[in-house]
């Protein structure tokens, strides 16, 4: 049995990023739903994370909280023999942490304002701020595009933790703002991506959920028809 234990939900981005990092690690993990809806669930989840964000990984009775953090632990104390998703070297170490920071904030961030809005009755629903939202995407796939010049990855020759990041970020805010033609650096990025064998796993592992995603009519076809369902 694994000792590690990790919190989730499967329409998650930021738990996403865990099971991406999971996978290219060759790490096994008990993976636990979290309903934060029934409230004795959330309440035994207060209990173990105040703050209440999922994912959380825990081990051996350790709760270790936000995505970044519980990757470079995976990798210090789990990952397979020669499995790397932070560079040894300090300066590549630095730019993969960059990068990782510049999609959880630039992009993951105002994708969510996004789902939270649909979330919202509809009329407490804020326009402005979801306006906002999608400019804030703009300026974030345009500087992307342009550091995604001559590179496959985003961070260096090798799939990164930054990576890990982008994938379920694009993945959900390309659902509210797509890309535009002069993304396209931007667009095979994204397709190298769902390609790619970890990140295509953790999206299959996801469809039975899509339904449930509030953007769901933003998803391609490929991903989710919802005439099946």
């Amino acid at each position: 049995m694994s000792t590690l234990t990790l919190h989730y939900h499967p329409l998650s981005s930021y738990c996403h990023k865990v099971l991406i990092a999971l996978d290219v690690l060759g790490v096994d993990a008990e993976l636990r739903l979290l309903n934060l809806g029934d409230a004795a669930e959330r309440s035994a989840y207060i209990a173990l994370w105040p703050l209440g964000k999922m994912p959380l990984l825990v081990d051996q009775g350790r709760p270790i909280p936000e995505t970044s953090i519980i990757i470079e632990h995976l990798q210090r104390h789990h990952a397979g023999p020669g499995r790397t998703l932070i560079p040894i070297d300090p300066d590549q170490a630095l730019e993969v942490r960059l990068w990782d920071r510049l999609f959880d904030l630039h992009v993951m961030t105002p994708m969510q304002a996004c789902t939270a809005d649909l979330l919202r009755p509809e009329g407490e629903r804020d326009a402005l701020g979801v306006a906002r939202a999608h400019e804030s995407l703009l300026s974030a796939y345009a500087l992307i595009d342009q550091h995604l010049d001559g590179r496959t990855w985003v961070a260096g020759d090798a799939f990164s933790l930054a990576d890990c990041a982008a994938a379920p970020a694009l993945f959900y805010a390309v659902t509210y703002v797509p890309f535009a033609p002069q993304h396209a650096r931007l667009a095979a990025y994204f397709d190298r991506l769902m390609n790619h064998p970890p990140v295509a796993r953790t999206v299959d592992q996801a469809r039975p959920w899509f339904k449930f995603y509030p953007g769901r009519n933003g998803l391609a076809r490929r991903f989710f028809d919802p005439a099946v369902l």
